[in-house]
């Protein structure tokens, strides 16, 4: 079965004084339809500028300078403005980490939703309303023909974060991103916006890039993850594999830090040390190497390349 999303050698930067500034360096993986990809990895570590590229938003002075992002066989970064905003919405969608940034707040989420139906597919007023009504509806929005009479700022959160939702799949595209959906969100509120863009992916068979920090939303719903580090991905497979028998030691780290709660107690919770090195101050060789506890002298020398481990497990260590 041919990807319906097939992203390879995709690399931005940002032009500063000092120099460029490389955000997401040689990136490449596919996703099937109905599979979750997760890409995971601490804050500063390129995901969200991953996703974005995927979308072409990168803002200024940000350029994707190389690689390809294919929906349906369709390079996206070959597309002018026009094609590229027609391909927005009914190829590929994005669900934001805020939806208070990215709902209009003088319209009302039913004019947005329907707007959004009408420009892609031409549907007339009327028939774009009720699509916005049923796409709310679908979301599990209670009283949905008042909720979409209502503005953003008269949801709660979790309403925003579900109203999203349901405008990114009005037009059902093939590839849905969501970009850490539940980050502003409740506990309680996380689970039921995760389960339903788990659920609504079974039911409608599009393919999912979840860009998270939790690896406990990652092992519930993913079937493939991605670890990227400093702008590089460092490991890749299945989430089972990955979480079973971690190769790289970033990985290794971040499962490790994860707290763990028995009948004798809870243990004394890890952390890996240091910090994720500035974009535009990377150590030489492998950019984890200050912070690995089994770093060798190659490793502060030479990058290590993405080397095949078993089946699809792929890592990038010199060590393991």
């Amino acid at each position: 079965m041919a990807p319906v999303l097939d992203v390879s050698g995709l690399t931005t930067v940002f032009r500063t004084r000092t120099g460029l500034v490389c955000a997401v360096q040689d990136v490449s993986f596919s996703v099937e339809a109905g599979e979750t990809l997760a890409i995971v990895g601490e804050s500063g570590c390129g995901k969200t500028m991953t996703a974005l590229s995927l979308m072409r938003l990168i803002p200024p002075p940000g350029d994707i300078i190389a690689g390809s992002v294919k929906v349906d066989g369709i390079d996206l970064l070959t597309l002018n403005m026009g094609d590229l905003r027609r391909m927005r919405g009914s190829r590929i969608a994005m669900i934001f980490q805020e939806p208070m940034t990215a709902l209009n707040p003088l319209l009302t989420v039913g004019r947005q939703i329907a707007e959004m139906v009408s420009l892609h597919e031409g549907l007339p007023r009327r028939a774009a309303r009720a699509r916005a009504v049923d796409m709310l509806h679908h979301v599990r929005i209670p009283a949905p023909e008042r909720r979409a009479r209502e503005y953003p700022h008269q949801m709660s959160g979790g309403m925003r974060q579900r109203a999203m939702i349901a405008m990114a799949l009005a037009c059902r595209p093939k590839v849905l991103i969501a970009d850490e959906p539940t980050t502003a969100l409740d506990v309680t509120i996380q689970a039921q916006v995760l389960d339903l863009i788990d659920d609504l992916r079974k039911e409608l068979g599009n393919a999912v890039v979840l860009i998270t920090h939790d690896l406990g939303v990652v092992a519930e719903v993913a079937q493939r993850m991605i670890v990227m580090y400093a702008g590089r991905k460092v490991e890749e497979g299945t989430t089972k594999d990955l979480f079973a028998e971690p190769r790289h030691p970033y990985l290794q780290g971040l499962l490790a830090s994860i707290p763990r709660f028995g009948i004798g107690g809870s243990e004394r919770l890890r952390e890996i040390p240091g910090v994720v090195p500035p974009l535009s101050d990377l150590p030489p060789g492998c950019a984890f190497a200050p912070r690995c506890p089994s770093a060798i002298g190659q490793c502060r020398a030479v990058i290590p390349p993405l080397d095949v481990r078993r089946d699809d497990h792929r890592a990038a260590c010199w060590v393991r």
